[in-house]
């Protein structure tokens, strides 16, 4: 089992990334947990409610946009010393500005999901402040959800351009939210195994919290979508075991922290085509996943609307 001391979560105010650092807190071999948030008052009331519920004030609260790459490196800036892991775990479907082009040059579910943790975790380790685990937080719509008519992703020739074209919206010529946060989760999972290469001293694993409830992912769709979700399908899928409670979800992210058997540079996820139960290895399912030519197309691509990290820019 790994010994994960200090953890940054982002999005860690509310849902998954909030139960995610009350589960860690329970361990006794948790010293410090970072929650990154986009607004510093929720996330004071979420560290507030933590304390409450573990009896530990081991909790700091740090501002991370992941929209916005400067308050990033902001935040990796202000950090006083390493962290042991870190849990992408910002993003979702996406809300009104899911579609819309960033200063970036990507759309806004993008620059949420993938482009805002791929400068953090650079800025991180150029920084030398992260020692141990990055857990990027994918979904099986990575690898399709028949169910819920969330179709496997399909590139052309799965070259740089065609994952470009996924960053920035060009991959879908009328966007829709739900369409696209598959392609987007396939992209940042595919980028995630590409870095597990490049840092074989950091364990790099892409895992799904699954179908979830009780998280604000429905909150960032439309109206019609978020009453389907909520008062429906969610519903419908854990009374058919096909879903689970916010618990369960988060429990998923603690077991690939903490036992090293879920091994670098893979995606865990339920067994296709569910949406719940054991976590697996992705790889047979979508053979895509296990392509390393594949891979590193999709972290060229990224590469191409990224500046490089800060602190390697003021080294030279």
């Amino acid at each position: 089992m790994a010994t994960i001391e200090t953890v940054l979560i982002t999005g860690a105010n509310a849902g998954l990334g909030k139960d995610t650092a009350r589960q860690l807190a329970t361990l006794s071999t948790t010293r410090r947990i970072y929650l990154a948030v986009r607004n510093v008052q929720k996330g004071e009331a979420a560290k507030a409610e933590l304390v409450q519920a573990t009896g530990r004030d081991i909790f700091e609260v740090i501002r991370v946009d992941t929209s916005d790459l400067d308050i990033v490196r902001e935040a990796v800036a202000s950090l006083a010393e390493p962290v042991d892991a870190v849990v992408l775990n910002a993003g979702g479907p996406g809300g009104d500005s899911a579609g819309v082009s960033t200063q970036y040059g990507v759309v806004g579910s993008f620059a949420v999901n993938v482009l805002g943790h791929v400068a953090l975790v650079d800025e991180l380790i150029a920084a030398g402040k992260l020692t141990d685990t990055v857990v990027f937080v994918s979904s099986e719509a990575a690898r399709g959800i028949p169910s819920m008519g969330m179709k496997r992703p399909s590139l052309q020739s799965s070259s740089v351009d065609d994952f470009a074209a996924i960053a920035d919206g060009t991959a879908f010529p009328s966007f829709d939210a739900m369409k696209a946060y598959g392609p987007i989760k396939y992209m940042g999972t595919m980028w995630t195994s590409a870095m597990a290469r490049r840092h074989p001293s950091i364990r790099f694993l892409s895992v799904s919290p699954g179908a979830t409830s009780g998280t604000s992912a429905a909150d960032q769709v439309g109206a019609v979508q978020r009453f389907i979700f909520t008062r429906i399908a969610y519903p419908l899928m854990t009374l058919l075991g096909r879903a689970h409670g916010l618990e369960q979800g988060a429990k998923r992210y603690v077991d690939v922290l903490v036992d090293d058997a879920y091994q670098s540079g893979h995606f865990y996820a339920s067994a296709y085509p569910g949406t719940s139960g054991t976590l697996v290895e992705q790889g047979p399912i979508f053979e895509n996943l296990t392509n390393e030519g594949f891979q590193e197309n999709a972290y060229a691509a990224v590469r191409r609307f990224l500046p490089e990290p800060q602190v390697a820019a003021q080294a030279k």
